[in-house]
């Protein structure tokens, strides 16, 4: 198969990259570097093409479709907080990158696009666990160009042609995901602190909770998203069905670096969720997931990931 990965050189998308080349897909990767890196790539270069250019640039977007059998879209500004920084470039890159993929995907006689999407399209549900049929409450800018590009595959599907299916991914974690901003994903931050013997700074009191899904559970979950049967624009959770404090990930990183790590409390920042857990009962029968990596595993292969990089990591 044919595969093209949009954001094939971030975090999850440089996985993607990695899966489908394992099982023999032809893979093409767009990305614009913007917070992607090379370097996730450098190790299967000669195996993939390379199509350097902005999902926001329909002609680009089109050039990289074309020939291809299926579409994975990670490209996206991913950052809750940066997205009220930059409301107007989220919107572009969110929804009119998706716009634009799917279009292309259409042109090119594409049979599925599975776009990646988000548990933030809840907003701070009470009821736990999540489940597809509750109701949107998007609290940021994020959330809402994440909905939008759900509602685009939705209309994808019912003008007939293309397969689409959206996939809400809960708390993504593992290895090449970036520690450098503060935007990053907490476990990426808590990391970083750990490993370089500092506090870990928390945004609230710490006893917010998420479902962090190991990062080769949503690949998989991807993978059978991308093989199953017609799945008509539907979004289905990609999660564990659990939910840990960042307190708990504190504790359990002390334990792994074998010291007490200190936590430093921050204001919450706005936009943010007080607790998150899955729902994956429509993945297990729509997809046939089942989430096979449990949090401490993939804290610990991901805390190694971590101490082998120069200066535990930059940007990717």
């Amino acid at each position: 198969m044919n595969v093209l990965v949009t954001g094939g050189a971030g975090f999850i998308g440089s996985h993607l990259v990695d899966a489908l080349l394992a099982r023999g897909d032809a893979v093409r990767v767009l990305d614009n570097f913007s917070t992607g890196t090379r370097t996730n790539l450098a190790h299967c270069a000669a195996q993939i093409e390379l199509v350097e250019g902005d999902v926001r640039d329909l002609a680009t977007v089109e050039r990289a479709a074309q020939g291809c059998h299926a579409v994975l879209h990670e490209a996206a500004i991913v950052s809750v907080a940066e997205s009220f920084m930059r409301p107007e470039e989220t919107r572009d890159v969110n929804a009119g990158g998706a716009a634009n993929v799917l279009h292309a995907a259409r042109e090119a006689g594409a049979r599925r696009v599975v776009i990646a999407s988000s548990c933030a399209v809840y907003g701070d549900a009470r009821a736990l666990p999540l489940g597809e049929s509750a109701p949107p409450a998007p609290l940021s800018p994020y959330a809402e160009t994440k909905l939008a590009a759900e509602d685009q595959c939705r209309a994808a599907c019912a003008a007939k042609g293309l397969d689409t299916v959206a996939l809400r991914y809960f708390n993504v974690f593992g290895p090449r995901q970036d520690p450098s901003s503060e935007y990053s994903g907490v476990i990426a931050r808590f990391m970083q602190a750990a490993i370089a013997g500092r506090g870990c700074t928390v945004y609230g009191d710490g006893r917010q909770s998420r479902d962090f899904v190991f990062v080769s559970d949503v690949v998989r979950a991807n993978l059978l998203a991308l093989d199953a049967a017609a799945l008509g624009g539907v979004a289905i959770n990609v999660g564990t069905g659990t939910r840990t404090s960042l307190l708990h990930i504190i504790h359990r990183l002390g334990n792994l670096v074998g010291k007490e790590i200190a936590a430093a409390f921050a204001a919450a920042r706005v936009g943010d969720i007080r607790h998150s857990q899955a729902d994956i009962a429509r993945a297990r029968k729509l997809l046939g997931y089942e989430p096979a990596v449990a949090f401490g595993d993939g804290l610990a292969v991901t805390l190694e990931w971590y101490r082998q990089q120069p200066k535990a990591r930059g940007r990717g």
